[in-house]
């Protein structure tokens, strides 16, 4: 809704100070220039002051004056009556500023409690202890039309709504479609099976996406991931259907306690487009579809719960999908009795996309082989095995990435556990590295040598 928008510097084009979860000032330097006109935002705000008449009161010429008023603020009328204090650097000069070594705060004028804030015990209040409320649930009861809740959260490999992580293909490899996560119970009782297509319902919207079955989430609750919106799925994002509850006294929302329904959604047909363009593929309101970056181009996961039109075979349509030129050589596969269909579009010599679309069981693991080639030129030889959906080398698709760090996938993990006998994660992890790095896998891990403990022990 801006009248104006203002090009601003990123976090690697910044100089200025950075704070951690521990409370650890660090100096953070630019490590390259802001390209064209970007600015930092501390210079836009002292320009639009200055241009509004107030520019003796935003008359910095750097950030370490910033940091001086910065700190200055945080000790003003203070008098250890607020926890966080940085007077004891309220007087730095440009130079201590600039060579400022990581510290803690607070850094009062006079003492210092050390680094453990509250390692003596006591509360920031004024009696040092603490302030305990006693609330009343505000929590909308799930009953009636919507008797399940809905639990919304984060998944690992993912921050946020994915601006960043959402572009890299090693991260995207884990999961890269959002799902419902139903306990097998719940279902069973609404005919879900694990990775068909639901509708979940709430009385602020709607949407479709995959189910996912897993007995770790508990009966009565579903789960679902915050991080796709409507640039990665046409799912979108989960929170359109949240509830509006805040906390009375926090303000905190109330995200964990929507009342919602599931539904089973009947597919008629699935498919797996790769394409350079990671434009939506515009399918229409009867068509589910997620997106995940690869290293040459994207990968769209596709289904439809109303019949596939013949239309979409037509070639117009098709070139539209594929994002191919008229003049682009069009490779086709078709066998009607069994609803299956795979095409490629050639441009220059080199594969632009490729689109396999079958019925709800239908074998499509095939374009899996197509991946590595995208972007590449096609030999005559890999152009006759491509729509076939078999390898001309012969080598088997990767499985299921679980290890983002050092790219190991479900199939390595499982076979080292059965051919190899390990049997914890120490063990898996000074084999094929994985779940030494970041950890996040570790569970997963867990979860792998546990189904396959029987094998193992015999």
């Amino acid at each position: 809704l801006a009248h104006v928008v203002l090009p601003a510097a990123g976090w690697a084009e910044k100089d200025g100070t950075v704070t951690n979860s521990e409370r650890r000032i660090s100096r953070q330097r630019a490590f390259r220039a802001a390209p064209g006109q970007a600015r930092p935002d501390w210079w836009m705000f002292a320009e639009v002051a200055r241009r509004m008449g107030w520019g003796d009161a935003f008359a910095w010429r750097g950030p370490a004056g910033i940091f001086r008023e910065h700190a200055a603020l945080s000790a003003f009328e203070n008098d250890g009556a607020r926890v966080f204090d940085l007077g004891g650097l309220a007087d730095i000069d440009d130079a201590a500023y600039d060579a400022l070594a990581p510290l803690q705060w607070p850094v009062p004028r006079h003492g210092s409690p050390g680094p453990r804030l509250f390692g003596c015990g006591g509360f920031p209040t004024p009696a040092g202890r603490a302030r305990m409320l006693a609330l009343s649930p505000r929590m909308a009861a799930s009953a009636g039309d919507f008797p399940l809740t809905l639990n919304t959260g984060r998944t690992r490999d993912q921050w946020h709504t994915m601006t960043r992580t959402g572009r890299v293909a090693r991260l995207m490899a884990h999961a890269g479609v959002p799902t419902l996560t139903l306990h097998p119970q719940d279902a069973a009782a609404c005919a879900a099976t694990h990775g068909a297509l639901v509708r979940v319902e709430s009385r602020h919207g709607a949407l479709v996406t995959r189910a996912a079955i897993d007995d770790s989430v508990r009966p009565g609750d579903v789960f679902a991931t915050m991080h796709w919106t409507d640039q990665f799925s046409s799912s979108g994002p989960i929170d359109r259907l949240v509830h509006a509850l805040t906390d009375p006294a926090a303000g905190q929302p109330d995200l964990k306690g929507t009342p919602v329904r599931v539904s089973a959604v009947t597919e008629y047909w699935r498919g797996t487009l790769l394409r350079l363009d990671g434009d939506d593929p515009a399918l229409g309101p009867s068509a589910w579809w997620a997106k995940a970056p690869l290293e040459n181009g994207y990968s769209f996961e596709l289904a439809g719960w109303i019949a596939l039109a013949e239309e979409i075979h037509a070639e117009g349509k098709l070139r539209k999908l594929l994002q191919i030129p008229a003049d682009a050589e069009l490779l086709t596969y078709s066998d009607p009795r069994k609803a299956i269909f795979r095409y490629a579009g050639i441009v220059r010599g080199r594969l632009a996309a490729c689109l396999f679309l079958g019925p709800p069981g239908a074998d499509l693991t095939g374009i899996v082989l197509a991946r590595p080639l995208l972007g590449r030129e096609l030999p005559a030889a890999e152009r006759v095995t491509l729509l076939a959906g078999v390898s001309v080398t012969g080598a088997a698709p990767a499985g299921r990435m679980v290890c983002a760090c050092f790219s190991v996938s479900e199939d390595r993990i499982i076979a080292a556990i059965r051919d190899n006998g390990l049997d914890s994660p120490a063990r898996i992890g000074a084999a094929l590295k994985a779940g030494t790095n970041c950890g996040s896998c570790l569970p997963e891990i867990n979860r792998l040598i546990g189904a396959q403990a029987p094998s193992v022990v015999s």
